[in-house]
């Protein structure tokens, strides 16, 4: 019996010819990161540990996303904490305020993620960097603590979910679509501790950017992982970025799947996810009307360029509703630079939307843009439980950016395809 691409990377990481689901592995970590929210526990489990180094600076990621800029003097205690532990420890891989952006994107577009590698994070859309052909999971901060002391970690290997995507994406319909039409069918707890394996004619045919958003929202379904096959379009964004020397791994013909979901992408339409949970989709032509306090284009899912620039193209001569506010936060200070040359955000302000520096912010609820008792959102992240953004009492609603902007025009949830030209 042949294996998959998650179970091939577990083999050689934990020295072995052939694993298979269900066996427990101790495997080599190739790259562990942290950042400013949960760094800081932590690095407290590994003192406690009685830790003194840890097992390889040169592989460890640090960034501040989470609270950029300090947004309280915890947050600002926490940075100070992170600092010194990044000096004490001699990690040179460091993002600080101003130098890097949100974690999720910057561990990829620093060249770090690549295809074969264990990365481990302290964040749960760890996930993310499957896009590359990585597997890529998070952890609680005692394990991290433990994989930062010893480089290694160990692993139940999972069993593999395959989606089928068949057809292509018909612009405005996106990745975030897809995966939000996936999660709503697998619910959000359908593929708890699996790998969920993306295929067919739809993934090849999405960019690296939209395969980022499909694997940062594998753990909304409950996944370990979230995985792609490496191709001609992951080598294009790997070259002359990729910090370390790699190969890029296939699944077996003959792997066995645990299960398997089939897609037809030439019929989808876009989705929203209504509150408060990841799997409650719907077709947006059924939630058409819902009028919106805040839209929000950002985060580890929808920061990145290509989401901007489909935003920008909705916005581009239109302005955001009166009683709507609109903020964007491109996902990095690259993405930033390049969006500002591109004129980008010289549309958004024009618009009338606030644009924000490279930080999680609203994502989490923990600063730039909270919402208030009975508050409306409509939002390019990737959760909408109770209390994510601020008040209890609000409710979220997850889109694509094409959608969040057509809705942010209205100030009213609205079907981007009217403003698709």
């Amino acid at each position: 019996m042949g294996m998959t691409i998650t179970e091939k990377i577990l083999a050689r990481a934990s020295g072995k010819r052939e694993v298979s689901a269900g066996e427990v592995v101790v495997a080599k970590v190739d790259l562990a990161m942290i950042h400013d929210f949960t760094g800081p526990m932590a690095i407290k489990s590994l003192k406690a540990m009685g830790a003194i180094r840890v097992w390889d600076p040169s592989r460890i990621v640090v960034v501040f996303d989470h609270q950029v800029p300090a947004s309280t003097l915890q947050a600002a205690e926490f940075h100070k904490m992170l600092r010194s532990f990044v000096e004490e420890q001699g990690i040179t891989s460091f993002y600080d305020v101003g130098r890097g952006g949100i974690c999720h994107q910057v561990v990829p577009e620093e060249g770090y993620a690549v295809p074969g590698f264990v990365i481990v994070g302290a964040d749960s859309h760890t996930t993310t960097y499957g896009a590359l052909g990585a597997f890529a999971t998070g952890l609680g901060s005692t394990d991290m603590a433990a994989a930062m002391a010893t480089g290694e970690l160990w692993f139940r290997v999972p069993e593999t979910l395959k989606v089928q995507a068949e057809g292509k994406l018909k612009p405005p319909v996106s990745a975030k679509d897809l995966v939000l039409a996936i999660i709503g069918q697998v619910k959000a707890d359908g593929a708890t501790y699996m790998a969920v394996e993306y295929r067919g004619e739809a993934v090849e045919d999405i960019s690296v950017d939209g395969r980022m958003t499909m694997c940062n929202m594998a753990v909304e379904m409950g996944a370990k992982n979230g995985i792609i096959e490496a191709d001609a379009k992951t080598e294009a964004y790997l070259a002359g970025r990729a910090k370390f020397p790699y190969k890029a791994v296939r699944s077996d013909p003959d792997a066995h799947y645990a299960d398997e979901l089939v897609l037809d992408a030439n019929k989808l339409e876009p989705v929203v996810a209504c509150p408060h949970s990841v799997d409650n989709v719907k077709a947006v032509t059924e939630v058409e009307g819902v009028e919106v306090d805040q839209a929000f284009i950002g985060s580890c899912t929808n920061g990145r360029l290509e989401d901007l620039e489909v935003a920008a193209k909705i916005l581009r001569g239109r302005k955001v509703h009166p009683r709507t506010r609109l903020i964007v936060i491109p996902a990095s200070q690259r993405i930033y630079r390049e969006a500002l040359r591109r004129g980008l955000i010289e549309v958004f302000l024009e618009a009338g939307a606030m644009v924000c520096n490279p930080t999680c912010g609203p994502c989490l609820g923990s600063h730039l843009g909270l919402l208030g008792d009975g508050e409306v959102c409509i939002s390019a992240a990737n959760r909408n439980f109770v209390g994510r953004m601020g008040s209890t009492k609000a409710k979220i609603y997850l889109a694509s950016p094409a959608t969040v902007a057509a809705s942010a025009v209205e100030g009213r949830i609205t079907d981007p395809r009217k403003y698709w030209r």
